[in-house]
């Protein structure tokens, strides 16, 4: 076993980790934890017991839930509280809240992106952090039973156990649509509403918009719920920030998003704003997360202005 070995199963572990903590930034610094153990314990480990892979799962998963004794769960705005009702709210960050990140899709190849839609990592953040293991564990990852209970030092009845309540915690028909890929459908809607958003042009947003389509920007803890204040809030920002938008898809959670690029105030070309997350369903958005964070865009590596 050697560095390049442990190294190849980085991206991957990168995503559990993320999937456990909501934080792409803590996921990375786990990772990085992970393989030094590894490593450090390299003449321990045993083939005959579990494969390389099996090994350090175990080893971040671990990682991760000794990380998570006493920290509080990484919400989205709208987990903490009911929706605004102001447009016009004046707009103050909420710098104590540890909020879920999103991730970069470039660090993994397609395949590995399941599970990662920015909705149904919230969702999972709500369990317990053991559950939460469980779920990931066996329903993602596809772990035997078995091999779990190995993993988290405990019996294959307590991770049945776990793991049937972490399901009944999330709903089978709300996990399955929050874990819906991007279709043909979705990325229709989306170039629709780019086309929209760099027009400015606010009732074609919100004829886009499903009924209940939540609007969120953390670090800001106010959310809006339906098209009325999402279109209010919408004509706030291109009365503050001007029209003329640019904007550029972006890999993110393996959904719809995109970067968007405000005029810049010295008139020379754009500077980047914001990425932006769409949850699309039946043909609308039902949900849009926006992140404004400097720290939190900048593993996406976006150009700074265009």
């Amino acid at each position: 076993m050697g560095p390049v070995e442990l190294d190849a199963h980085r991206a991957e572990l990168t995503a559990h980790c993320y999937r456990m903590t909501g934080s792409f930034h803590d996921a990375e610094d786990l990772v990085q934890e992970t393989l030094l153990r590894a490593w450090n314990a390299r003449d321990r480990y045993d083939p005959a017991r579990a494969s390389l892979r099996t090994w350090l799962y175990r080893i971040a998963t671990n990682a991760c839930l000794t990380a998570l004794e006493g920290r509080a769960r990484r919400p989205l705005p709208a987990g903490l509280g009911t929706p605004d009702q102001d447009p016009g709210a004046p707009l103050a960050p909420a710098a104590d809240v540890p909020w879920l990140e999103p991730f970069p899709d470039a660090r993994l190849d397609a395949a590995a992106r399941t599970d990662l839609r920015l909705a149904w990592i919230a969702a999972v953040q709500l369990l317990p952090a053991r559950q939460r293991a469980v779920l990931v564990l066996r329903e993602v990852l596809a772990f035997s039973a078995a091999e779990v209970a190995e993993q988290l030092d405990t019996t294959v009845a307590a991770v049945n156990s776990a793991l049937q309540r972490a399901r009944s915690a999330l709903g089978a028909a709300e996990a399955e649509q929050l874990r819906e890929p991007d279709g043909p459908e979705q990325k229709a809607v989306l170039e629709r509403y780019l086309a929209a958003f760099e027009a400015a042009d606010v009732p074609a947003l919100v004829g886009l918009l499903a009924h209940d389509a939540v609007l969120e920007m953390p670090p800001l803890a106010l959310w809006y719920r339906g098209p009325q204040h999402y279109g209010q809030f919408m004509d706030r920002v291109y009365a503050m920030r001007g029209t003329g938008w640019l904007t550029r898809p972006v890999g993110a959670n393996g959904q719809s998003a995109f970067a968007a690029y405000a005029p810049a105030p010295d008139g020379r070309g754009h500077q980047l704003h914001s990425l932006q997350l769409l949850d699309v369903a039946a043909g609308t958005v039902t949900r849009t997360t926006v992140y404004t964070d400097p720290a939190v865009l900048r593993p996406f590596g976006l150009p700074e202005r265009l």
